[in-house]
């Protein structure tokens, strides 16, 4: 494997170490059925507004250029996934299913991001890739039906995390297209800042009205400024210097991580088997890593890809 796309891998580990806690800190934010805190809406926007007004101040502070015309609606896409999708479907869901629980339904999202990174970057991952992938999504699959204690039911809670998960799939095969032309932290800033006349205002008018505890602030606080911004900054660097495709199989460590943070922050369990799934399902990772992914040839490549038009 080449430098630069180790260099991607490990920024993408470093991004999935940020987004691991998202759930975790969700969770003890929006509080439970019986103990509500925040509502889903206000974490949702709130965390997208934050990071809107810092985004703002960091594109200024870098002198950031306008996006070309043909990167607006490759950004309108990615806030629709991940400013939007991914944040209020599982900000909802989170009250209602425990952080272990909802961990696993991250499961699908490295199966999810390579279908649609291979799509949009026109590359053809080998059958072996292929069958790493399935393989560890089959495996985070099968504990969450193991851990579910309702057979092959799910919970509606699951429906919207899985729906969070293809907001999330599409929102980080374009934004990662988009950090080959342009600077990885202007991208989810760009995405922020054209989203910011709807979730500022959304974010005001759903504020919390009653006391909330400093812990339920705090998480807000890191879902805000890690999550939502510098996670980013590391993620979508890691896809555009290692591939969409390969890079999104890193996601397969993210819910045992959260599982991890989940334990000492909201005192839930993690026995054995947690812990054996989560070690099969890091060597897949580590195998299909391995894997060749090519990328079909094109007669003319895409003006959006072209290394000549990269801004610094």
């Amino acid at each position: 494997m080449k430098r630069i796309e180790r260099q991607g891998l490990w920024l993408g580990f470093a991004g999935v170490a940020i987004f691991a806690l998202t759930l975790p800190m969700t969770r003890l934010a929006v509080g439970t059925p019986d103990a509500p805190l925040m509502s889903g809406a206000f974490i949702a926007l709130g965390r997208a507004a934050v990071a809107a007004l810092l985004s703002v101040a960091f594109l200024l502070a870098t002198r950031a250029p306008w996006p070309r015309r043909q990167d607006w609606l490759p950004l309108l896409v990615t806030s629709a996934g991940v400013v939007f999708g991914f944040p209020l479907f599982t900000s909802v869901a989170m009250r209602y299913v425990e952080a272990v629980h909802a961990s696993v339904i991250v499961g699908v999202l490295p199966l999810a991001t390579a279908l649609v990174g291979a799509l949009l970057h026109r590359q053809r991952p080998s059958p072996g890739f292929w069958a790493c992938a399935a393989l560890g999504t089959l495996l985070v699959v099968a504990f969450a039906l193991l851990r579910s204690g309702q057979g092959l039911r799910l919970h509606v809670a699951d429906l919207l995390l899985l729906a969070a998960m293809a907001c999330a799939a599409v929102g980080y095969a374009y934004g990662g297209r988009l950090a080959q032309t342009m600077r990885a932290e202007h991208v989810i800033c760009w995405a922020l800042v054209i989203a910011a006349p709807v979730t500022v205002p959304l974010a005001w008018w759903t504020q919390p009205q009653s006391l909330v505890p400093g812990s339920a602030w705090a998480a807000f606080a890191y879902v805000a400024v890690f999550s939502m911004w510098i996670g980013f900054f590391a993620w979508y660097r890691g896809l555009a210097l290692g591939g969409t495709v390969r890079v999104s199989q890193v996601q397969l460590v993210q819910p045992f991580l959260s599982m991890l943070f989940a334990v000492p922050l909201l005192g839930e369990r993690l026995d054995a088997v947690t812990l054996g799934f989560g070690v099969v399902v890091i060597a897949t990772v580590f195998v299909g890593r391995r894997m060749p992914v090519r990328t079909a040839a094109a007669p003319m490549r895409p003006p959006l890809l072209s290394p000549s038009t990269e801004q610094r």
